[in-house]
């Protein structure tokens, strides 16, 4: 059990040291008319309309997406309609792992499962997809609020996954329902 706990204290001082060292900081911003807080990267901005019908398709369209100033990183969010719950959270995972495993069979790198963030059941699915001209990393995670599911993802290019994976992970461990 302590080794345990010292595994734990050095990967997120790992996580914490990796952000450090990428000059990357990250700001907690109230989302979702208030019933969300998630560190969001300093600098990044809402995606501009014009952006956001390029990337995404408009029976996907997330809710709110932040992005650098290229579009290249994002961070988007997206309260569903699907009816959620903390005791659906492992059966969702298990869902969206089978989904992405169909949709991506050439997906590397696939994790999956829930943890506990802020007392919350949160699942994740964390993989690297093909794209037109690179790969894409991804890290999809998930939550119940208010009975409907909130999907958040983070990606960027394969090029960008060293530096901005931790990252990443620090976003999903700062999410909080409020």
């Amino acid at each position: 059990m302590k080794k345990l706990s010292t595994i734990t204290i050095c990967f997120f001082a790992l996580i914490f040291l990796s952000a450090a060292i990428a000059g990357i900081q990250l700001e907690e911003r109230l989302l979702l008319d208030k019933k969300v807080a998630l560190k969001i990267p300093e600098g990044f901005e809402i995606m501009q309309e014009e952006m956001l019908k390029l990337k995404y398709p408009a029976e996907r369209r997330p809710t709110l997406v932040y992005t650098n100033s290229t579009g290249g990183i994002n961070v988007a969010l997206n309260l569903t309609a699907n009816k959620a719950s903390q005791e659906l959270m492992a059966a969702y995972e298990e869902n969206f792992r089978q989904t992405f495993t169909k949709l991506y069979p050439s997906a590397k790198g696939m994790k999956s499962g829930v943890e506990v963030v802020n007392g919350r059941k949160v699942g994740f699915i964390e993989l690297v997809t093909p794209a037109i001209d690179t790969e894409i990393y991804n890290l999809i995670f998930f939550t119940d609020v208010n009975g409907q599911l909130l999907l958040c993802t983070f990606n960027c290019t394969i090029k960008d996954q060293i530096a901005w994976q931790p990252i990443a992970k620090e976003i999903m461990s700062s999410l909080k329902v409020l």
